[in-house]
């Protein structure tokens, strides 16, 4: 049976090592993601990762020196992925409410992907890739919704006399009680559901007359 590393050489041998090293490294963030979307990450030992890498443990941990360390290797890659798609969704899009909408729909659709165990687990046993998620959330996310305020008053979507700081403050601690099972228990709760209603409610306070008519165009066409 081809392993990993066989269906890999004839790329590998054309690469230096640096770039050898890099593009293993790769694959195994990839799968390991993939395992911790699917699990959740308490579930997933280096013994399935290295399995469904068709990779001996001995090789997996020539790269990550134990789980926690790649958790957060994963985690950094995961963010820093993010970062570039919300960037890339802020610079196409047309108007502030499209800009809302898309960003909702990214988040709506990552959700539907995870098992919501794995933001439990990140915080219970995994502090420093939390800690990272964290600080992803509280400064560019919450610096990201603080311009799309004031890109939506300008524009005469949002209502003015909104304060920005404060709303998109309000905004982060939506997303950081969406995580916390003492709030929204997921034997109760369908997290992607819980996360529309949230982010529906919170955009319904901010919109005018014209902003709430072009609001409700872009939830029809996502309907039709």
């Amino acid at each position: 049976m081809e392993t990993f590393l066989d269906s890999e050489v004839s790329v590998l041998s054309l690469l230096s090592n640096e770039h050898k090293l890099i593009l293993i490294e790769s694959k195994i963030l990839g799968k390991s993601e993939e395992l911790f979307m699917q699990l959740g990450v308490k579930r997933v030992t280096m013994d399935d990762i290295a399995s469904a890498l068709s990779m001996s443990k001995k090789t997996l941990y020539q790269y990550f020196d134990n789980k926690d360390s790649l958790v957060l290797a994963v985690a950094k890659a995961h963010i820093e992925r993010e970062t570039l798609n919300f960037l890339e969704i802020k610079k196409t899009s047309m108007n502030s409410i499209e800009e809302m909408h898309r960003l909702a729909k990214d988040m709506r659709k990552n959700l539907g992907q995870i098992n919501p165990s794995i933001l439990f687990d990140l915080q219970r046993f995994h502090p420093q890739a939390w800690d990272c998620f964290l600080k992803f959330n509280n400064e560019f996310i919450q610096g990201m919704m603080e311009e799309n305020l004031d890109r939506g008053i300008k524009e005469g979507y949002y209502r003015l006399g909104l304060d920005s700081k404060i709303l998109a403050k309000i905004r982060v601690e939506q997303i950081r009680f969406l995580y916390d099972e003492k709030i929204f228990p997921n034997s109760t709760f369908e997290f992607s559901r819980v996360q529309v209603q949230i982010l529906d409610h919170y955009i319904q306070g901010l919109l005018t007359e014209l902003g709430r008519k072009l609001y409700i165009q872009f939830q029809e066409n996502e309907r039709n």
